[in-house]
């Protein structure tokens, strides 16, 4: 099931004061929210793109007080209020306007990392998205949370790069090497020095028992216990960090500890096998995912507009390569910042909402398919679909370029290297005739088996002769051979086959059947 989104108030809870503090909230905490933008003051100057003003949630990176009053009032003109504004240090008249229009206001402490938060943001999106219901089995913050409750201390998970995934809630016993790390910046020098002159990230790299890291009075930092998680396969995924406060931890907290390695490797392990909300957002779009499909929710959830004309391609090659979606996805983001890609086994989609005209389209895949042979050696196949009636018919469009693809497999030098559904869809539909007749043995006729058994030059000949319209002039010159020949060996045929070829129905049936037995 898919979530309606997170409540306001969970999202700033699950942030915690350490990043942000709730200052204004007109509509309330339960409001939903689903995406996060980050705005700049070159977003402002310029205007926004679609993809940006459909957000919930907005980081206003270094917008002057004005500045940001005239965004709030150019977003509502245009029916887009935000539904939260984030800002380092709001000045009252922001607070001001943002309430004004029914948008909550958010304080970030001024030391936070925007990319940081943004990160957080969307892990917390990607958390509730993928089971609503939040537990310690799914989540990485309840988990943090539980166990902070269980050993009495605060909690932070990490990944291999020492970057914070999620935390439980902290107090004012939280050291300056705690709120740095959640704020994204770097930890106290000498303290960092101090832990791996010990070796301790040695060991939680290697081993899974649990280390001990003693305080550092002078540089006003607590005890600590940490234990490295790890895959099944032994391989190093991050670390599980407990700052002791005032407060003892409780007796078991390092076997608290090693469970809870084993439930952050399973939850990490989960997250990075399951595809992201924003790509099972494209597969729905693309019809690649077997759920409801609700065109209005996933335009919102993607950033970009339910209707215009956009154009999806369809790209293919035979064997399936380890960086084609990467490349492809760099390809089409340079080419137009709102291009959704997903995929599908060996072939990659690209949707290019509200795309206007298909030239600029297919000197990008040109040129992409060149630079790909160069750099991968890889020999793609593309198809278009386009003008294509909005979101809601992506699915279908997709579909349709699937025919393509699978009859080009099937005949490779009938339809090229990159090709429109338009231009392809006499050869598609022929082939899928001739191949549903192909697979079933009372549609061909059996005249035509045991002429290609009995007699192949005659078979060979009459194929001619009827790609040729009957002309036999024609027929000989495909044939190399005199027309005479041609006139010969045509009466041979009608007498073996006891039918006369200026019957049309004879022909298109024996056409067919040609191409069936091929």
């Amino acid at each position: 099931m898919r979530s309606s989104g997170v409540g306001l108030g969970q999202l700033v809870l699950a942030l915690d004061a350490t990043l942000v503090r709730l200052i204004e909230a007109p509509r309330g905490l339960d409001v939903p929210v689903r995406s996060a933008a980050l705005i700049d003051a070159d977003d402002v100057r310029l205007g926004l793109s679609v993809s940006a003003g459909s957000a919930d949630v907005f980081f206003l990176l270094g917008i002057g007080e004005s500045d940001v009053v005239r965004w709030i009032d150019r977003q509502t003109a245009a029916h887009r209020a935000p539904t939260a504004v984030f800002v380092k240090e709001p000045s009252d008249a922001v607070v001001a306007r943002a309430t004004a229009v029914g948008a909550a206001v958010v304080a970030v402490d001024p030391k936070a990392r925007w990319e940081r938060l943004y990160r957080l943001v969307n892990h917390v999106f990607e958390a509730r998205r993928a089971d609503p219901v939040s537990d310690s089995g799914t989540d990485l913050f309840a988990l943090a949370q539980s166990v902070a409750d269980r050993t009495h201390g605060m909690v932070s998970i990490e990944d291999d790069q020492s970057h914070v995934l999620a935390y439980s809630a902290s107090n004012d016993e939280a050291d300056e090497l705690r709120r740095l790390s959640i704020l994204g910046r770097a930890g106290p020098p000498a303290h960092l020095q101090w832990i791996a002159q010990w070796g301790i990230f040695d060991i939680l790299r290697a081993g899974s028992e649990v280390v001990r890291v003693d305080a550092r009075p002078a540089l006003g930092l607590q005890p600590r216990l940490a234990i490295g998680i790890h895959r099944s396969d032994a391989r190093f995924m991050g670390t599980i960090w407990v700052q002791q406060g005032s407060r003892p931890l409780a007796e078991d907290a390092e076997d608290v500890l090693r469970g809870a390695a084993v439930l952050a490797a399973r939850i990490m392990a989960r997250l990075a096998a399951r595809p992201s909300a924003h790509l099972l957002a494209v597969q729905q779009v693309l019809g690649l995912a077997d759920t409801d499909t609700d065109v209005t929710e996933l335009a919102r959830e993607l950033a970009v507009p339910a209707q215009g004309r956009a154009a999806v391609i369809g790209f293919d090659t035979r064997t399936e390569h380890p960086r084609l979606v990467d490349v492809l996805a760099l390809s089409a983001s340079a080419f137009r910042p709102d291009a959704q890609v997903g995929s599908n086994g060996s072939r990659v989609y690209v949707l290019l909402p509200d795309s206007g005209r298909t030239g600029p389209v297919v000197s990008w895949i040109r040129g992409t398919i060149a630079t790909l042979r160069t750099e991968l050696g890889l020999e793609l196949r593309a198809v278009i679909a386009a003008p294509v009636a909005g979101l809601a018919a992506v699915a279908a469009a997709r579909r349709e370029i699937d025919r393509v693809l699978d009859s080009a497999e099937r005949h490779p030098v009938a339809i090229g290297q990159v090709t429109t559904l338009a231009e392809a869809r006499t050869t598609v539909l022929l082939d899928e005739i001739v191949t549903m007749v192909g697979a079933n043995e009372r549609l061909v006729d059996p005249r035509v088996r045991r002429l290609r058994e009995r007699e192949p030059v005659l078979a060979a000949t009459l194929e001619a002769y009827l790609d040729s319209f009957g002309d036999i002039a024609a027929a000989a010159a495909a044939l190399h051979v005199h027309p005479n020949t041609v006139r010969y060996r045509v009466r041979r045929i009608e007498q073996a086959m006891a039918t006369s070829l200026a019957d049309p129905d004879v022909r298109l049936l024996l056409a067919l059947s040609l191409r069936a037995t091929a």
